[in-house]
């Protein structure tokens, strides 16, 4: 039986008592507006709020006191485009099948050849078209009269196949449309078309779905020269410098984008959540990752903390559930009253029954170029699960035939330094028996 009030159930007014109280109807009533922020490229601990000595996030940290954060939180694959289809997916890369940032590459070809090669750009029109052949967020929202637009990093061509209804990134091969073109200037360069299609969607009454993802703090990483100051006597190296200015530099663009909700009066009728797509630990010497970071399957490369703020609606508190981006679509779907599909495995983050039922998470690691774009196993470099502080990672014998199982305990051992594995046969084998199980 369903109420009057814009779709939602009575079964959603009693799920809303559960984690904000009683509501009035004229407050259910109202379609909350969505803000995803995502940053590119940013280790878990890089943040204030999460414990870093001198990297200073004071927007992220007031929007952590504002929201549930999940310290906890982990992506999928630790590789920037098949961890963004998950995010406006809500599922695993095998799912989609976007598992690589490219396709395979030519035989014998090198640099920008390799980007004009009629083959390879007819592989990746049809790794574009993987995304139209899923539900995603905006196309989800869009049933219920959201308007919604992309800025920042886009693997997917157009704007258009992630069923935005507006956006920057035009996807034109020629143009630089690889990861962004147009977009990538968000955050970086302005942060004006964001707040036109703000005050755009205010004025003609729509609700509106934002995915702010710009290039930050992701290489290159030239911060402005006042934010660089601050660092280079704290940082041990000139690169270590950059990058952590480049995370307060994120930060500003996040209190920027906040601050506009504010001024507008629309911060109350905005889910605000934050995410990041893949981890970063910086080479103190050098202008690349580290080796257990950005690619890999240990924690500095999945995981990320993840908030969830709705103003008056969820109480600002700390979790240490586990919890995934396949969550947040999912969860957004709940809280606008609309049902998440069923091929969908995350959870509600939402609901503190199913977050706490939740005993184990699961993942897959791809390589850079896809091996066959058709098959995921193909391209597949490892799987993973973490169960309680228990993680377990598995090498995939056809990418990484010289690996072995990993174990390690993520309460003692935070830098994954201790492989377990020969120690706690018992634990890998009844670890990879959930794995296999997850993985069909």
């Amino acid at each position: 039986m369903r109420s009057s009030l814009s779709g939602c159930t009575f079964a959603s007014l009693a799920f809303a008592a559960l984690f904000v109280g009683p509501l009035a109807a004229s407050e259910l009533a109202r379609t909350p507006n969505i803000v995803l922020l995502i940053s590119d490229d940013q280790g878990w601990r890089d943040y204030s709020f999460m414990g870093h000595r001198h990297i200073r996030t004071p927007r992220l940290d007031r929007l952590a006191s504002q929201s549930l954060t999940f310290s906890r939180g982990y992506v999928p694959c630790s590789l920037c485009c098949p961890s963004l289809a998950s995010i406006i997916t809500g599922r695993y890369p095998h799912q989609h099948k976007i598992t690589s940032n490219d396709p395979p590459l030519p035989a014998g070809l090198k640099g920008a050849a390799i980007n004009k090669d009629a083959g390879y750009r007819a592989k990746r029109r049809e790794m574009v078209g993987f995304i139209d052949q899923v539900s995603t967020l905006p196309r989800l929202l869009g049933r219920k009269g959201y308007v919604s637009f992309q800025t920042g990093k886009w693997w997917q061509g157009n704007f258009r196949h992630g069923g935005f209804t507006d956006g920057m990134s035009q996807g034109d091969p020629d143009m630089g449309g690889r990861h962004g073109d147009k977009g990538l200037e968000i955050g970086r360069k302005t942060m004006q078309p964001m707040y036109d299609f703000i005050d755009h969607a205010k004025r003609d009454g729509k609700p509106f779905f934002l995915w702010y993802a710009p290039m930050m703090p992701h290489q290159p990483h030239n911060p402005p020269e006042r934010l660089l100051a601050k660092y280079k006597d704290k940082a041990p190296t000139l690169p270590m410098a950059k990058y952590w200015a480049m995370c307060e530099w994120f930060d500003e663009t996040c209190g920027q984008l906040l601050d506009h909700l504010d001024h507008k009066g629309l911060a109350e009728d905005t889910i605000v959540v934050y995410v990041t797509d893949n981890g970063w630990i910086q080479e103190p010497k050098a202008n690349r990752y580290a080796a257990k970071s950005k690619q890999s399957p240990y924690d500095g490369g999945l995981r990320t903390p993840i908030l969830i703020r709705w103003l008056g609606r969820v109480k600002p508190r700390k979790s240490s559930h586990l919890a995934m981006s396949l969550d947040i679509a999912p969860t957004l779907l709940t809280a606008v009253g609309l049902k998440p599909d069923k091929d969908m495995p995350g959870v509600n983050l939402l609901d503190d029954d199913a977050v706490q039922a939740r005993k184990a998470i699961f993942g897959e690691c791809f390589t850079h170029n896809a091996v066959d774009i058709h098959d995921p196993a193909s391209s597949l470099r490892y799987r993973w699960m973490i169960e309680g502080s228990w993680k377990l990672i598995v090498p995939a014998g056809r990418n990484e035939a010289k690996g072995a199982p990993e174990l390690y305990d993520l309460s003692h051992d935070p830098d994954e330094e201790h492989n377990l594995a020969a120690e706690q046969k018992a634990m890998v084998e009844r670890l990879e028996g959930r794995l296999d199980a997850w993985w069909h």
